[in-house]
């Protein structure tokens, strides 16, 4: 089969971490008999350098003509003096919007080869912990109306969050499908003792739960959520929550697997184009230094051969390799605990290809 992805590599380390899930994707096309094509675009701060937007519409083009999208990071201080709607984030929300991704899935996984990285105790980490968050994606604060007005005290700036019944159930049963393929267990994160678009959020799921009676189903707070990460992360199979407390969370979440930069994600629609990448920013404080983990991204691409192409033996070949080089005891300078041996990123990729 051929497979068409459009790569985003974006700012910092993005081109390091991209190239890095296509030197292992290539593997994976000779050991499986599977042709991917990548055709690069430009998007964030190197966007704006050359086209003076954040999001070019040929990227746009470009990303909904493909099968699939690799993403790396956007961002840094450069760009910090744009205004609101050309900062280079402002190209991942409207990414996000153009493909109509409304769903972000975040692994968090506690691989055992990392125990001592994680800042958890043991006896909270025990023998280890696998986490899904669902987090809806093109919705609520970070799409709603904002500006500036005149307040009680002066000027003053506003942020809206809104969100309807539609959006909330659209993600609400991709939630439950995946609680559905896992431990059948499922957490609703909201904040609905305070705000109004929570409140509406949980009836909405609770409506939802009737129809999946296999599904464990609880609703939880946002901020003892927060706290039940670092408490007992063992407790949660399937999270769901909304666009801003998903994306706070989930990099909690990330953290105590003791690296950021382990966190793949994959961003879905209703087709299955998809857009896939870490959750770690562009860190231009390491880029072109060899630093880079780009092991986030690698499984970002296994994601993309399992949710967009069906390709399930091939993204348990990666995962198996990546499983194989951590255990062996290599690691990135990200990672921190035990008497491991550290490696740049070019020979963390070229470890993880010669184990598939």
């Amino acid at each position: 089969m051929e497979y068409n992805i459009a790569l985003l590599r974006g700012d910092g380390i993005g081109g390091e971490i991209v190239d890095g899930a296509v030197s292992v994707l290539e593997r994976v096309g000779e050991k499986f008999g599977h042709t991917f094509k990548f055709t690069p675009y430009l998007i964030g701060g190197c966007a704006i350098d050359a086209t003076g937007e954040p999001l070019p519409e040929e990227t746009v083009k470009g990303c909904l003509a493909s099968d699939s999208v690799l993403l790396g990071a956007v961002g840094g201080p450069k760009w910090d003096s744009q205004p609101g709607d050309k900062r280079p984030e402002k190209a991942l929300l409207g990414i996000r919007s153009a493909l109509g991704l409304y769903t972000n899935l975040r692994p968090a996984k506690l691989y055992p080869a990392l125990r001592s990285a994680s800042p958890l105790k043991d006896e909270i980490v025990g023998d280890g912990f696998d986490l899904m968050i669902v987090r809806e994606l093109t919705g609520g604060i970070y799409f709603g109306d904002r500006g500036y007005r005149e307040g009680k005290y002066g000027q003053e700036a506003y942020d809206t969050e809104a969100y309807s019944v539609t959006e909330i159930e659209r993600i609400g049963r991709v939630a439950f499908e995946s609680a559905m393929k896992r431990r059948k267990r499922l957490c609703s994160i909201d904040k609905a003792n305070v705000l109004e678009s929570s409140r509406l959020w949980r009836t909405t799921m609770h409506r939802l739960a009737q129809e999946y009676p296999e599904v464990e189903y609880s609703d939880m707070f946002v901020d003892n959520a927060a706290m039940q990460l670092v408490r007992d992360p063992k407790q949660f199979d399937v999270i769901v929550t909304s666009n801003m407390f998903g994306d706070i969370l989930s990099d909690e979440a990330s953290q105590i697997t003791g690296s950021i930069g382990m966190l793949a994600s994959a961003s879905l629609g209703d087709s299955n184009r998809g857009m896939y990448e870490p959750i770690h920013g562009s860190a231009p404080d390491i880029a072109g230094q060899d630093k880079a983990n780009p092991i986030a991204t690698i499984l970002s691409a296994a994601m993309m051969l399992r949710f967009s192409f069906g390709l399930s033996d091939e993204a348990d070949a990666i995962e198996r390799a990546v499983d194989k080089v951590l255990d062996e005891g290599f690691r990135t300078a990200d990672i921190t605990g035990g008497n491991c041996e550290a490696i740049g990123c070019r020979e963390m990729t070229e470890r993880i290809v010669n184990a598939i």
